[in-house]
């Protein structure tokens, strides 16, 4: 057991730091080559803060374990929105200033619908998860295409333009997005590996596990990053990025089981998490969006966020002591 809690605890710190380096590496090598930091913010960088869970979702979904896969992609998306923005928003309001980050507000809700869709027969099938990974082609088209219509004063974009690295040597940026993806690799597989032997010394499914303490560390990064973003005062890129990991989850996390394992899955999925990550993200939506005005999350909005995200954890707690 105590292995199987180190296997965990280093998997998180090493997945944290080498998403970082990985993240840093892929946006300075873009920005090498010419590609824009607004593009780059909309692409590489979702990608980068999404890829603890989908190097987790492809390790589980080939050992077997498609359930921790899926309980990692929703438990992500409602840990970014509840936990991360609900906590971020409680030390720091959050002012959305960015006509970029309200368009892809819909694209995230569109996303979510679709994947219900081909869920509602309580099977992640082959096809699904292929069709799954198509949208994510789709919605990089459609953002990148945003992007390139962004005004050149959407503070979106003077946001990204000094985050991303500008003056990193093509083979420094090379050799971190390298070592990045190797530390995300190795981590990713002690994480999976101790998660996995907890959840059956304890006979709780790895959805819950997924659910929960999977999706918590694999979301850390999303966290430090909208912490420190706001703390700068880039409130549209704390936002931004919870809603560009949030559609990667949905289409490539989410998908990517399907592919690799597919099969059925625990019914909560549908009548307990996904309502719940549905629910939370039509209130990001009327928070962020900003229907007479700019959309703002107040520290009283935050509250609700966190305590929103206690009541599921609750909730989750309960189902997996058989108190529900």
């Amino acid at each position: 057991m105590l292995l199987d809690i180190a296997a965990i605890l280093g998997g998180f710190l090493i997945l944290i730091w080498g998403a970082d380096k990985f993240v840093t590496g892929a946006s300075a090598t873009a920005r090498n080559l010419g590609i824009s930091p607004l593009i780059i913010g909309l692409t590489i960088v979702g990608f980068g803060t999404s890829a603890p869970e989908i190097l987790v979702s492809v390790i589980s979904s080939s050992l077997g374990n498609p359930g921790l896969a899926i309980g990692n992609a929703l438990g992500s998306n409602i840990t970014n929105i509840a936990l991360i923005l609900g906590a971020t928003a409680v030390l720091i309001p959050l002012n959305v200033n960015s006509d970029t980050v309200r368009r892809e507000l819909p694209i995230l809700l569109s996303a979510m619908l679709i994947a219900l869709v081909l869920l509602q027969d309580g099977v992640l099938g082959r096809l699904d998860g292929i069709f799954l990974l198509s949208g994510l082609a789709v919605m990089i088209y459609m953002v990148v295409s945003l992007g390139l219509k962004t005004r050149r004063d959407d503070p979106l974009s003077g946001e990204f333009d000094d985050e991303i690295p500008s003056h990193m040597p093509m083979r420094t940026a090379i050799i971190w997005l390298i070592v990045g993806l190797a530390a995300l690799l190795i981590s990713s597989r002690a994480l999976v590996w101790g998660a996995v032997n907890i959840a059956t010394s304890f006979g709780v499914s790895d959805l819950i596990i997924g659910l929960t303490i999977v999706a918590l560390g694999t979301s850390l990064p999303e966290l430090a990053a909208s912490i420190v973003s706001a703390k700068k005062g880039e409130h549209d890129i704390a936002i931004g990025n919870v809603i560009g990991s949030n559609m990667f989850n949905l289409l490539a996390v989410l998908g990517l089981p399907g592919v690799i394992h597919p099969g059925s899955f625990d019914p909560a999925v549908l009548t307990r998490d996904y309502p719940v990550m549905i629910g939370l993200t039509i209130l990001l939506f009327a928070m962020a969006y900003g229907f007479r005005g700019p959309g703002r999350i107040t520290r009283g909005e935050g509250s609700v966020l966190l305590l929103a995200f206690i009541g599921y954890q609750t909730v989750l707690y309960l189902s997996a002591t058989g108190a529900m």
